[in-house]
């Protein structure tokens, strides 16, 4: 049989979408946009929900809305038990992916990223610059546009065989665009985006992030975290000031990145945050691997059926927890622990239905299911999103 090992992947910038939020209003998950406008000191909820297209596209705007927006999902798709080998983010992405890893608290992810899209709106405005995607042409053959075209534009991204992404100033990108169509290129599309990301334009940046990254506690991942930089598995705290300072001026490896995880083992990439971007580049990438998404709370339904028919057909990995009709409850804050004294193994629970109190706030069941036990205890003194009761859910089989 063949080992199921899954990859979380997390979007980067232009995934967002006005009201991207909206499906997640209701759900626990929704938790962290408090924490996220109180981190950063801006309206999370605004961008999330009211803010429009124009105003998500500005690059501080865009990168703290997809970023929050792919911790909700992470969020809740760790409620329900499951676990990944490996982590990876395109470009922001490595963000979220740095703190699905551990890297990063989620505080401390905030306000990274709010820095990141504040010094990279400031960068682009000080130097003209745009990006634009090249379609149908080798690798070699678009780094090659590039040189030839002598100005100042360069690939900004390798995402799968066939679309790479260069960026520079206005004339530069023309000529390099001119060329690729010369070398055999199918099409050149813009990409509205404010700046020249993954270039040297970013220097200013960078030299931000640098500042900023002084100051954050990074910590060793839980599970290795595959770098843009160089599309290899790091797994040591010390390495990841250095590479996200090198990313904001160097291409993203997401094709290589791919391929590496592949290698790996992998045999599940699961996007997490606002849009398909990242599903549909696996799926030219690499030919029989499974590539899921989660947007909404429905689509962690469907994801755990899709799981549980992938986990009837290969062997679970060690190191993945990949039971798909068993979820938790987990702790909405940090308190002390006390459930209901009429909770019982074996008694079904309904979506949204109180199984107990941490400290003043009531703890509810984000999930229908026959509860298999608590994993706290009565009177234990608990943090944020530790498991507190364990669920199984009646919609899918045993695997």
């Amino acid at each position: 049989m063949t080992a199921v090992m899954i990859a979380f992947t997390y979007p980067g910038q232009g995934s967002q979408s006005p009201a991207m939020g909206e499906p997640w209003t209701d759900h626990p998950s929704w938790e962290l946009v408090d924490e996220a406008s109180e981190a950063s000191e801006r309206d999370v909820e605004h961008l999330l929900l009211r803010a429009d297209a124009e105003e998500l596209r500005q690059t501080r705007n865009s990168q703290l809305s997809t970023y929050v927006m792919s911790m909700i999902v992470l969020d809740a798709v760790e409620r329900t038990g499951l676990e990944p080998a490996f982590h990876a983010g395109h470009s922001l992405g490595e963000y979220s992916a740095l703190t699905g890893a551990g890297v990063l608290s989620y505080g401390a992810g905030v306000q990274l990223v709010t820095e990141r899209g504040d010094a990279m709106q400031a960068a682009s405005e000080a130097t003209e610059g745009s990006m634009a995607a090249v379609l149908g042409l080798d690798d070699e053959k678009v780094d090659l546009a590039c040189r030839r075209a002598d100005g100042e534009v360069w690939v900004a991204n390798y995402n799968s065989a066939g679309q790479v992404v260069i960026a520079g100033d206005p004339d530069g990108l023309a000529k390099a665009a001119e060329i690729a169509k010369e070398l055999g290129a199918k099409r050149i599309l813009p990409i509205k985006v404010s700046g020249a990301f993954h270039t040297p334009f970013m220097s200013p940046a960078r030299d931000r992030l640098h500042k900023a990254l002084a100051e954050t506690d990074l910590r060793d991942p839980h599970r290795p975290v595959y770098a843009n930089v160089d599309a290899e598995p790091h797994t040591k705290s010390a390495e990841w000031a250095g590479l996200l300072g090198a990313q904001l001026t160097s291409p993203v490896l997401w094709r290589q990145t791919l391929h590496s995880l592949d290698a790996a083992g992998t045999t599940v990439f699961l996007e997490l945050g606002p849009g398909t971007t990242l599903t549909g580049l696996v799926k030219r990438t690499l030919k029989g691997r499974m590539a899921l998404g989660v947007n909404s709370p429905a689509d962690v339904d469907t994801l755990l059926e899709d799981l549980s028919h992938a986990s009837q057909t290969g062997a679970v990995a060690e190191g993945e927890r990949l039971y798909a009709v068993e979820r938790l409850i987990v702790s909405p804050t940090t308190g002390v622990f006390q459930p209901h004294t009429d909770m019982r193994t074996g008694q079904d629970v309904a979506r949204g239905q109180p199984v107990g109190m941490v400290g003043n706030t009531e703890v509810r069941s984000a999930f229908d299911g026959s509860l298999e036990g608590l994993l706290a205890l009565n009177g234990e003194r608990v943090t944020t999103s530790q498991p507190l009761a364990w669920l199984r859910t009646p919609s899918v089989g045993t695997p």
